[in-house]
């Protein structure tokens, strides 16, 4: 792993499993690595689907020592409806102010206009963090140019089983 990769860090309000609030330094402790979902809005249809593929696949995550971690852009109050709705497993963030959308330069199209359509705003973006050697490390990205473009599970296991491994 290089050295001058900088260590990710900042911790939200989670409301599904796990600590509240939910730090990926704390989850770095515990698991391999930490696989971060951005999604775009909690009205996002794509995002809903997505998250319930990674419920229906976590064990597949754990099975190789890592977290997952999907990351909302809205108040805890509109996040914690899908956790009433999936039951997810793994930890849900609420960000109202994007502090983690920022910190991975998440794409927007077309800026204050992406409230007015879902072709528009925040895209989707996953990335796997190594928390190998010394805290969270970005180790890969997949950063989407619509709401449709993002990773499939099966995609993000393969880098996660490369990058396990790396010497």
């Amino acid at each position: 792993m290089s050295e001058s990769r900088p260590t990710i860090d900042f911790s939200l309000p989670n409301v599904g499993p796990g600590p509240d609030p939910c730090s990926l330094a704390d989850l770095a402790t515990e698991y391999d690595f930490v696989v971060v979902y951005l999604q775009r809005d909690h009205l996002c249809t794509n995002c809903r689907k997505q998250v319930q593929t990674i419920k229906d696949r976590y064990d597949k995550f754990r099975d190789r020592d890592t977290e997952v971690v999907s990351i909302v852009p809205e108040p805890r109050e509109k996040v914690q409806s899908w956790q009433g709705s999936y039951d997810l497993p793994y930890p849900l963030l609420a960000d109202p102010d994007v502090t983690a959308g920022e910190t991975f330069d998440q794409p927007v199209r077309f800026g204050f206009l992406g409230s007015l359509s879902d072709f528009l705003g925040r895209m989707p973006e996953v990335t796997i963090l190594d928390c190998r050697d010394g805290g969270p490390q970005v180790a890969w990205n997949y950063s989407g140019s619509s709401t449709f473009d993002r990773p499939d599970i099966d995609e993000v296991l393969v880098e996660l089983d490369e990058l396990r491994t790396e010497p």
